[in-house]
């Protein structure tokens, strides 16, 4: 359990930034190098770096070598982790507004 917590803290950390979501929302869609990822920005080449290695520190992407570059890919089964950890509080807020719903339809 204190593992799972560690993770999901790592995880969430990671997607508290807005140029991290972005990045990783990119990532989704397709492959791309270190320097691809870095166009769009306007910050530096190691700041995206920074972001880069927290999104893979949290297990949300992975990095490998192509030739001289490194390509930056998704890792689906830590998003998946989290989506679970979410569908958890789903349902009980579901069950909360079904609750509320049926106690305001009563009166």
């Amino acid at each position: 359990m204190v593992e799972l917590n560690v993770a999901l803290d790592r995880i969430f950390g990671a997607l508290a930034d807005v140029t991290r979501r972005d990045i990783l929302k990119r990532v989704l869609r397709a492959e791309h190098t270190i320097s691809e990822l870095a166009e769009p920005y306007a910050m530096s080449l190691a700041a995206i770096a920074k972001h880069i290695s927290v999104l893979e520190k949290a297990g949300l992407i992975t990095k490998r070598r192509n030739g001289k570059e490194k390509v930056i890919q998704i890792q689906p089964k830590t998003i998946k982790v989290a989506a679970a950890y979410l569908s958890e509080y789903e349902k009980i807020w579901s069950a909360r507004f079904d609750a509320l719903e049926k106690l305001l339809e009563d009166q």
